[in-house]
């Protein structure tokens, strides 16, 4: 049987079939999953966004207008939501840097292996540079999508995502290095 596509789910939707919004959720949700996973990691924070993204989505569905497909409009809402969840991270770290350095913890690279160094390089970009990389990269979306669902120039998406490569680059050059 033929699944309904994603603009019928949508108006059923909007009209309270919380079927069909179960359906869209089922459609959609590993990717945003996988969108969240690559900026966030596996952490109860990243379930928390995953969550967060189709409530705001169902709390927007009156105002979705379907200039765009419903999986770059998640995947948009995902970007955000993980974005903001990264700040949060980085004020909350800055808090406790000085902390350690004062303790004279070592570096947590030096502990690591070649997989978890990229993963941890990967989590030490900019915000900015991590989603074009994520988008791009991970998720195998065109530089043009890419810059579609961040909303910014194309120029800045190639720019970013040549930032990203470049100190993934260094990071993993060091790590090789002996």
């Amino acid at each position: 049987m033929d699944q309904p596509d994603d603009e019928v789910l949508i108006e059923k939707s909007k009209e309270g079939d919380m079927a069909a919004f179960k359906t869209l959720v089922v459609r959609h949700e590993g990717q945003v999953a996988g969108v969240i996973r690559s900026l966030l990691g596996t952490t109860p924070e990243a379930e928390d966004v995953g969550q967060e993204v189709f409530i705001r989505f169902y709390d927007a569905l009156n105002k979705f207008r379907g200039e765009s497909k419903v999986s770059t409009y998640l995947v948009r809402i995902a970007i955000n939501l993980s974005l903001n969840e990264l700040k949060k991270r980085k004020r909350t770290a800055s808090r406790y840097a000085s902390m350690e350095a004062a303790d004279g913890i070592k570096g947590i690279e030096e502990t690591l292996d070649l997989k978890e160094h990229l993963q941890y390089a990967f989590d030490k970009l900019d915000p900015d540079f991590r989603a074009v990389a994520t988008l791009r990269l991970i998720e195998g979306y065109s530089t043009e999508e890419t810059a579609g669902i961040l909303e910014i120039p194309l120029g800045t998406a190639l720019s970013r995502l040549a930032r990203a490569q470049q100190k993934l680059r260094l990071s993993l050059t060091k790590k090789l290095r002996p």
